[in-house]
């Protein structure tokens, strides 16, 4: 069975760039049948929180999203304790006592003599006395991986076949000194005990790929097929970020998008794919394959989500909407079905809601006021359907030589206060003739 991950740090709200990778491990399980698996790497107990964490499901709940199986590596700390011990007996894990100071001057001389600042594994020819005098100064070791320096190859489902030279490379520092783990070796375990046979993230960890492989291969794991997806970056091309403080998916959900909609900018901008409605997440699982996706970036824009959360309220079914209508003490399908196509958000209906409910504020220019007061006294008699309105205009067009804008929008702005809106022939319906005479003049 295939299975997927998703590994979000629970040290703040999700975003958009967030909720890429998200999404698109889940088309990918529901396209194969793959079981998806949502992984706190909450290891930075500094910054991460279970209010983050829980916030995060809340999110992916909301986008549509239903794990199979969540774990989180706070409560996993004993299998990377037994991977540390195992890489340590096989040579691969070696203790380093350099602080950042003289880490920074050593990398600092390299640039100077015109060498990469990669690593000079000094520590790697340290004593026994050595490492005893380090300790008694009161100095932890933090721990390196021991990297093959090789070129190691992957097929990437994305970008094609990749290399990563380890040799350019320095040792990753996998432990830090305080014994707390940084985020490659747990990923690595996990990666290996839950069985991931496929990591699907963004491209930006291309460069972790081949120390990833070793440390997986040093472990005796198999390693899974990689995919790496471009990027999303805001409307001016920066990339999404938690620290600045980039718009989160609960922000859209306070605004009133619609998840469909978000979950479709988040994943089907930069494919091939068209940015449009689709019925559902698994609508667009069926569609979206890997190799869609570009090598360039993948700009949002937010007038492209206006507009398309705008095409998704147009063709809501009442069905769909009712839950959320009665929630804000609102129902009637004939309601629904005329003012769908004037949102762009649902929420909006609260506002639109009052051109049949009212109140609303007539709005009369004064050379109006004499046609006005013609079509209140021709006002057509009731019950009304959706051909009285042209049977008014056609008279009035008849009586007075009006036609066009000069004949609609004065009626428009004394019966609505607003020169767009519904279509007048189905608002009249529901506005009846009371309400009609009341706004006229």
């Amino acid at each position: 069975m295939t299975v997927v991950r998703w590994a979000p740090s629970p040290t703040g709200r999700i975003h958009l760039g967030n909720a890429r990778p998200a999404l698109l491990n889940w088309f990918f399980a529901r396209r194969t049948g793959s079981r998806y698996v949502l992984r706190m790497d909450d290891t930075d107990l500094a910054r991460s929180t279970r209010e983050f964490a829980d916030g995060i499901e809340v999110d992916l709940a909301w986008l549509g999203v239903t794990p199979d199986l969540l774990v989180r590596q706070s409560e996993r700390t004993a299998l990377y304790d037994a991977a540390r011990d195992k890489l340590i007996a096989s040579g691969r894990l070696y203790p380093a006592y350099e602080t950042e100071d003289e880490l920074d001057r050593k990398r600092a001389r390299a640039r100077l003599l015109g060498k990469p600042p990669i690593y000079d594994r000094a520590a790697l020819s340290l004593t026994d006395e050595d490492k005893a005098k380090f300790e008694a100064e009161g100095r932890k070791p933090h721990w390196r991986f021991k990297l093959d320096g090789r070129p190691v190859q992957f097929a990437d489902l994305i970008k094609g076949q990749q290399t990563v030279n380890t040799a350019s490379m320095s040792d990753p520092v996998l432990i830090r000194a305080d014994g707390s783990y940084l985020y490659t070796l747990p990923s690595v375990v996990d990666d290996i005990d839950l069985g991931i046979t496929h990591v699907i993230r963004g491209e930006d960890h291309v460069s972790n790929t081949g120390t990833q492989i070793e440390i997986i291969e040093a472990l005796g794991g198999t390693v899974p097929t990689f995919a790496h997806h471009n990027l999303l970056t805001d409307a001016a091309g920066q990339g999404f970020s938690k620290r600045l403080g980039s718009q989160s998916i609960s922000d859209f959900r306070n605004e009133g998008y619609e998840p469909l909609a978000v979950a479709i900018m988040a994943t089907l901008t930069g494919t091939s794919l068209p940015i449009e409605p689709y019925e559902s997440l698994d609508a667009i699982a069926e569609k979206l394959e890997l190799s869609m996706i570009s090598h360039g970036a993948a700009r949002f824009d937010p007038a492209e989500l206006d507009s398309l959360n705008a095409r998704l309220l147009h063709t809501m079914p009442y069905e769909e909407a009712l839950p959320r209508l009665s929630s804000m003490g609102l129902e009637g399908e004939a309601i629904w079905l005329l003012l769908r196509e004037n949102l762009v958000r649902f929420p909006d209906i609260a506002e639109w809601v009052k051109l049949v409910t009212g109140p609303i504020e007539p709005v009369i220019a004064d050379e109006d006021r004499e046609f006005l007061d013609l079509a209140k006294a021709m006002l057509p008699p009731e019950p009304w359907d959706e051909t009285t309105w042209s049977t008014w205009t056609n008279a009035l067009k008849g009586a007075t030589g009006r036609k066009g804008k000069a004949l609609f929008l004065p009626l428009r702005m004394a019966l609505t206060g607003r020169h767009d809106g519904p279509e007048l022939k189905s608002l009249l319906v529901l506005l009846g003739r009371k309400a009609c005479l009341d706004r006229l003049p």
